[in-house]
């Protein structure tokens, strides 16, 4: 039964937590003891977490997300400047290595109360129903332990409670539409449409995003700012902070934030008992509870994985198997760049607006298998003088003249699928955080596939930009998402995580994350999240209390539970904003 909620949530200055400007969400928490077994602890509170919260505590569990980074004051920690919104990605201190090396921070690991949905581009489209069987397709990679039709449910769900715009019929993959309108083109994407159309390309106009095109329940329509990336201030774009935490707080959640979770405690008879913490001051805490839910993302999960090591599980929790840490994956990320003789303000549009897929399937005329996908991009000023040091070795007066024309610069970004490889993988390295505990080490290596992918991809993204009418073209090598290293299969020997994110080692410990993804094909990786963690949170609700209590694991698909609300309010509603 679910228990009042008690006290009044303040932020960490006592502020009533805010969502945009001269809004304020009015909001009791409940705080529960840490000497007070809770159901669930989820560690992290991003895309997955903030779902994951929201179902649970409205179904009467007692959960409580604990988070590394801060829970956000919008109008006070948020501001409409690139290099004023570092805070919001994770760079705490990680060693990075291999042949092809990631860059890891900005472009793919959040950091607070909802993580990397807080600074995403909101782009959302589905995976394909290939992605789901890439090795009885292709030969290559790993087949998933569900299909499409079974996510395609959760993909519904989440495309109405973001809302997500976009166009009526959707083309690739499994043909579908979106409730809510497109938005208006901008300048990039125009160019992206005119590129496609002169080659014969397909297109995708005005979405699929996670940005309102209209006012929607609490929350106002875009207003076409620029600064998605760096935290809508607005409250137009969609992040778990703004659609999902709210309702989790009045139905009787907690949320700590500031609070680095270093250990997941096992008990004797081999079940987690709860989660050691610190808080922000550096001290020590724990917390205990029936199950745990580890939705870090596919670094810090890994890397918890990893530290809670003790007698019984010496390499690791879940790690039976060692495959905690390998298989990570980062999608091809390389942005084209191209200079028209006509301003195009790329900034005046949601970044990622227009796409094709017309490339994402395996074509056996190429020399590579699986495929990539060319999305608009809108850099801001710093991030684009950034590309011009890095794609044109600009430097002093003649990267000043370049970001002189940035108003006639277009992006596309192209996202290809780089497989599973053993290699790719996170350990623990001799270097440690300020806790005291050993950070990630990050290897990442190209193998010949994805070479090749990106190689064809760069160059037929290029193709479009020149047949968009740029007149000068040039490319910045890049990844983009990361996913993968705790990946999710049938077999114990090879996987992490069963079909429905348990651990196939420990009964009450789950992982909810991007990191069980056993493959990542070509789209944004945000939608495919959200929707794992709402099929999660059905099969735990269906479950009941025999998640606590048995080692008994129901493999059944539990019948999908109605829509939780109706579009754009919770119950009760989303808190007024006043």
């Amino acid at each position: 039964m679910k228990r009042p909620i008690q006290g009044a949530f303040e932020n960490r200055n006592g502020a009533a937590h805010m969502l945009g400007p001269l809004q304020k969400i009015h909001m009791p928490m409940r705080r529960f003891s840490e000497s007070e077994e809770v159901d669930y602890v989820i560690v992290g509170c991003g895309s997955a977490g903030g779902v994951l919260l929201q179902r649970l505590a409205r179904s009467g569990f007692q959960v409580v997300a604990i988070e590394a980074g801060p829970f956000w004051d919008t109008e006070r920690d948020w501001v409409s400047d690139e290099s004023g919104s570092h805070q919001l990605y994770w760079e705490d201190p990680r060693v990075t290595g291999g042949n092809n090396p990631l860059a890891l921070g900005a472009n793919n690991c959040g950091r607070g109360v909802g993580g990397g949905s807080v600074h995403w581009a909101a782009f959302t489209p589905r995976l394909h129903p290939s992605d789901f069987e890439v090795y009885t397709r292709d030969g290559i990679g790993v087949d998933w332990p569900i299909s499409y039709e079974i996510l395609r449910p959760y993909y519904e769900q989440l495309e109405i409670e973001m809302p997500v715009a976009g166009p009526a019929y959707y083309p690739w993959g499994h043909p579908h539409g979106y409730a809510y309108g497109p938005h208006p083109m901008g300048g990039v994407g125009n160019a992206l449409i005119k590129g496609c159309s002169a080659l014969n390309i397909p297109v995708s106009i005005g979405g699929p995003v996670a940005i309102l095109s209209g006012s929607h329940g609490d929350r106002p329509h875009c207003i076409y700012r620029g600064f998605c990336i760096q935290g809508c201030k607005v409250g137009a774009k969609a992040s778990t902070l703004v659609t999902h935490v709210p309702d989790a707080l009045e139905s009787g959640a907690e949320i700590r934030d500031l609070s680095m979770v270093s250990r997941i405690e096992v008990g004797s008879n081999r079940r987690v008992v709860g989660v050691h913490y610190f808080d922000d001051n550096g001290d020590a805490h724990f917390q205990r509870s029936k199950a745990v839910i580890v939705a870090g993302y596919s670094i810090e999960t890994p890397r918890l994985l990893l530290n809670s090591a003790c007698a019984g599980f010496e390499q690791g929790l879940a790690n039976s198997s060692g495959t905690v840490g390998r298989y990570l994956m980062a999608q091809a990320g390389n942005v084209v760049l191209g200079r028209f003789d006509q301003p195009v303000r790329m900034y005046k549009a949601p970044p990622a607006h227009a796409l094709t897929e017309e490339f994402y399937e395996t074509n056996p005329r190429n020399d590579f298998a699986r495929g990539f996908a060319i999305q608009t991009v809108g850099p801001l000023p710093i991030a684009f003088g950034k590309q011009m040091v890095a794609a044109k070795k600009a430097w002093g007066w003649g990267l000043r003249r370049e970001m002189m024309d940035y108003n006639y610069w277009a992006t596309f970004g192209l996202l290809g699928e780089i497989l599973p490889w053993v290699d790719n993988r996170v350990t623990l390295a001799d270097e440690t955080d300020r806790f005291g505990l050993p950070v990630a080490h990050v290897t990442f290596n190209l193998h010949d596939n994805d070479k090749k992918l990106i190689k064809g991809a760069k160059e037929k993204t290029m193709e479009v930009m020149y047949a968009a009418g740029a007149t000068e073209v040039i490319q910045e090598a890049r990844y983009a998402h990361l996913v993968g290293a705790a990946r999710m299969g049938s077999d114990p020997a090879s996987s992490v995580v069963d079909k429905f994110g348990r651990t196939h080692d420990i009964a009450n410990l789950f992982v909810c994350d991007g990191s069980i993804l056993p493959t990542q094909g070509s789209a944004n990786p945000g939608l495919t999240i959200q929707a794992l963690a709402a099929r999660t949170a059905n099969y735990l609700i269906s479950q009941g209390d025999a998640v606590f209590t048995s080692d008994k694991r129901d493999m059944a698909e539990p019948p999908l539970r109605a829509q939780l609300a109706p579009p754009g309010t919770y119950g009760r509603g989303t808190p007024r904003l006043t």
